[in-house]
């Protein structure tokens, strides 16, 4: 220390005898100080950060297996139940026989309850896709107040329990004399399919260019025209995937079918009924052709989406 002058081997003068010897141990304690704190702020090597990343990555595979065998474990048991020869339900099955395929397709009632389920099914997908393919445009172009709201009573079906959905389609449906009609049934299962309609396009919408659009109306297009011709061709894939999501939601609905039906079975309905009186094993047979018409389609419509998001937001060349 010093006066600030050329003075640098003694105290300042207004200072001197502050100066003192420090201890050796005091001054091996300062460095050891000095020295930890450059390096506690190091990075952990390299090595370190690789191990732990992939043992991250091996925890989250692992229990990512584990919850899907957890999900799929019904589906593996059922399946080898469906091609038992035993006339109760048994698991493993002691032989393979395709019997209870040949009478459910053999039986009247069950193909009576494919009928109308696949007939309810397209018809209610149809009616979805239609009702929410221009709900969905119009909350996605438009410019208006209340547009989260109006999308929030789209989805709304989805987060309310299907339970309630059921009890008030029981009393509307009553109240204009539908309940227990094919009409009524109609209109339950397209009200299932259009929150799925609603957010599959809009997020297809949304992801069009608008200038493709505008193009099409300086051009002399009308609405329509360039609804028809530009943006249903671009958007045919999730279009295509939108239908395939409402189709599966009716064809698997059995809690507002049970409410609203009347005396119209479905697949699922039947399947119910069928439990409740007895547990017949024809019923493993029902279950693995729902479980593989269902993977199917889902796994088409996945592929779709995909394809269709490829085809609205193509890669950047450079």
């Amino acid at each position: 220390m010093g006066a600030g002058f050329d003075h640098f081997d003694g105290a300042a003068r207004r200072d001197i005898g502050a100066l003192r010897d420090v201890p050796a141990t005091d001054r091996d304690q300062g460095a050891g100080m000095r020295t930890h704190s450059r390096t506690s702020g190091l990075p952990p090597p390299a090595s370190t950060s690789v191990a732990l990343a992939r043992l991250h990555r091996w925890l989250l595979v692992v229990t990512a297996v584990a919850v899907l065998l957890f999900l799929c474990l019904p589906v593996l048991i059922v399946i080898p139940m469906s091609f038992s020869d035993s006339s109760s339900l048994r698991f493993p099955p002691e032989g393979f026989s395709m019997r209870w395929y040949l009478q459910v397709f053999t039986d009247e009632r069950w193909l009576l309850a494919m009928r109308t389920s696949l007939l309810l099914a397209a018809l209610s997908s149809t009616l979805a896709l239609v009702l929410g393919g221009f709900a969905a445009y119009g909350i996605t172009r438009g410019r208006f107040a209340g547009r989260e709201l109006l999308q929030s009573n789209f989805i709304a079906p989805l987060i309310i329990p299907s339970v309630v959905v059921a009890v008030g389609l029981y009393f509307a449906l009553a109240k204009i004399g539908f309940l227990g009609s094919f009409a009524g049934l109609l209109l339950g299962h397209t009200l299932l399919g259009v929150p799925y309609v609603v957010l599959i396009l809009g997020v297809a919408i949304r992801s069009f260019d608008i200038r493709i659009e505008q193009v099409a109306f300086t051009l002399g297009a009308s609405w329509f025209t360039m609804f028809r011709r530009v943006l249903v061709p671009n958007l045919l894939p999730s279009t295509a995937a939108a239908w395939i999501f409402a189709f599966v939601t009716s064809f698997d609905e059995v809690v507002i079918t049970t409410f609203i039906a009347g005396t119209y079975e479905t697949v699922p309905k039947r399947m119910f009924n069928d439990l409740v009186l007895q547990v017949n094993p024809s019923i493993t047979a029902i279950a693995t052709l729902l479980i593989a018409v269902s993977v199917g389609l889902m796994a088409l419509a996945a592929t779709l989406i995909r394809r269709g998001r490829r085809r609205i937001t193509p890669p950047l060349t450079s």
